[in-house]
C-alpha cells in the first residue's frame, strides 16, 4: 500500500468486482432462472458451462490487449462486457438469451477482471510481489462474503432479475469511475522495459518472455497443473456440495457454519501465504499450498463425520488463499512483466476451462454411484501429482 496505494487498490477493486461474473455470485439465482424459463438441471448446467468455455477462448484474444492497451482503456473494455452481461440477463424473455449474457458476464467477471487486477499487481510491483499478490486476491473473499448474500436479499424482494439490473448500475455508476480514477496515472504497459522496470526506472528482475517463448518452456506445463488444481478442485466441490451433504446426511446449518471456515480459511491464509511467497519463492510456495488441500481430499474421501464439512473446507480456504498469492506471483517472477498480459491470458484461460471441466468429471462420477470416497481420492491423487510437476519445474533457459 505504501509503495504504490491508487493501484493497490485498484488491484483489489477489479479482483473483487469480477464477483459479478464468478460462479457463486450466479449460485443465487440457479432455482429462479429454471423456473422461468423451464430448464433442467442438466440443461441450466449446459449452458453454463459452455458460456464458461467460450469465455476461456476470447480471453486468449483479449487478454494479451492488457499488453497493448493502457489501464485506463482495458479496464473500461473488462467493466463494459462485463455490464452489458449482467443486463442481458436481466432483461432475457427467452432462455437462449441467456447463453450470451452467460458468456459477456464469464468473460467481463471471471475473465477480464479478475485478470487485469492480477496483471496490474504483477506488472506495476516489483517489491514484495507476494505481499500484494495476496492483497489483490482479497478482493475475491471480499466479493464472496458481500455479492452473493446482497443478491439473496435483493431476490427475495424483487425477483431474480432486480440483482442483475443492481449490479449493472453499481457496474457504471460506481466501479466504473473508481477504477477509472485510481488507474489514471498508471504507466502504460507499453513503456515497461527488460525486468519489469519502466525506461526510466530499471530493476533487477526475471528476463522477459514473450508467449510464443513461455509455450516452448517445459517448465510451464509441469507448473501449470498445479496452478490450476485448487480451483478445479473447489470448483467441483462447491458445485456438488449439494449432492455431498445428501450422501452423508448433512443438513443446511452444518454447511453454512463450513462455509464461514471456508471463507476464513482464505482470508487468514492470504496473510501468510504473501511473506511466504516473498520469502521462498512462488514456485516453492506453490508446492506447500497445495499441501492442505490434499489433506481436506483425504478428510473428504476417509471420514463421515458431523465435523466433516467443517474441516476439509477450512483446509480448501487454506489452499486457496496461499495459491491466490503464490499462483498470482509465479508468472511475473518467472518470466518477467513486459508480456505478463498475455502470458497470464494463457493461464487465465486454462483455469476458466478447468472450471468448467471439473463439475461434469465430477458429476458423471456421482451420476455412475461413485461415493465422497472415490472422489476424494481421484482428486488427492491429481492434487498429488501437481505438486510433484511443480517440484520438478527447472527455470526457463
Amino acid at each position: 500500500m505504501r509503495e504504490n496505494p491508487r493501484l493497490a487498490l485498484f488491484a483489489v477493486l477489479a479482483t473483487a468486482s469480477s464477483g459479478f461474473g464468478q460462479t457463486f455470485f450466479f449460485s443465487v439465482f440457479g432455482g429462479g432462472i429454471r423456473a422461468t424459463f423451464g430448464l433442467q438441471n442438466s440443461t441450466y448446467g449446459l449452458i453454463y458451462s459452455l458460456a464458461t468455455l467460450a469465455s476461456a477462448v476470447l480471453l486468449l484474444k483479449l487478454g494479451p490487449l492488457a499488453d497493448k492497451w493502457s489501464l485506463n482503456r482495458m479496464t473500461l473494455l473488462a467493466v463494459a462486457i462485463l455490464a452489458v452481461g449482467c443486463l442481458t440477463v436481466a432483461l432475457a424473455p427467452h432462455w437462449l438469451l441467456l447463453i450470451p449474457g452467460f458468456l459477456l458476464a464469464r468473460l467481463g467477471g471471471q475473465g477480464l477482471m479478475g485478470h487485469i487486477g492480477l496483471t496490474a499487481a504483477g506488472r506495476y510491483f516489483t517489491k514484495n510481489r507476494g505481499r500484494i499478490m495476496a492483497l489483490t486476491a482479497g478482493g475475491f473473499p471480499i466479493a464472496e462474503a458481500i455479492l452473493p448474500l446482497s443478491a439473496g436479499l435483493i431476490l427475495a424482494a424483487g425477483g431474480w432479475r432486480l440483482p442483475w439490473f443492481v449490479a449493472t448500475g453499481v457496474l457504471l455508476l460506481l466501479v466504473l469511475p473508481v477504477l477509472l480514477t485510481l488507474s489514471r496515472q498508471a504507466p502504460h504497459p507499453a513503456t515497461f522495459s527488460e525486468g519489469g522496470s519502466t525506461h526510466q526506472d530499471r530493476r533487477n528482475d526475471s528476463p522477459d518472455y514473450d508467449r510464443r517463448q513461455v509455450l516452448r518452456d517445459p517448465g510451464f506445463y509441469l507448473i501449470l497443473p498445479a496452478a490450476l488444481i485448487v480451483p478445479f478442485t473447489i470448483t467441483a466441490v462447491l458445485f456438488h456440495q449439494a449432492a455431498f451433504a445428501e450422501l452423508h446426511g448433512w443438513t443446511t446449518g452444518q454447511m453454512g457454519l463450513a462455509f464461514t471456515g471456508f471463507a476464513a480459511g482464505h482470508i487468514v491464509s492470504l496473510f501468510f501465504g504473501g511473506p511466504l511467497v516473498d520469502r521462498i519463492g512462488a514456485q516453492r510456495a506453490l508446492g506447500y499450498g497445495l499441501i492442505p488441500i490434499f489433506c481436506s481430499m483425504l478428510v473428504l474421501g476417509l471420514t463421515d463425520s458431523s465435523w466433516t464439512p467443517n474441516v476439509y473446507l477450512a483446509l480448501c480456504g487454506v489452499s486457496l488463499g496461499f495459491i491466490g498469492a503464490a499462483g498470482g506471483a509465479i508468472w511475473p517472477e518467472r518470466y518477467g512483466v513486459r508480456h505478463i498480459g498475455a502470458i497470464r491470458s494463457v493461464a487465465q484461460s486454462c483455469m476458466v476451462f478447468s472450471t468448467a471441466v471439473s463439475p461434469i468429471l465430477v458429476g458423471v462420477m456421482l451420476d455412475a454411484g461413485a461415493g465422497t470416497a472415490m472422489v476424494g481420492g481421484l482428486l488427492a491423487l491429481l492434487i498429488l501429482l501437481s505438486a510433484v510437476l511443480a517440484r520438478v519445474a527447472l527455470r526457463p533457459a
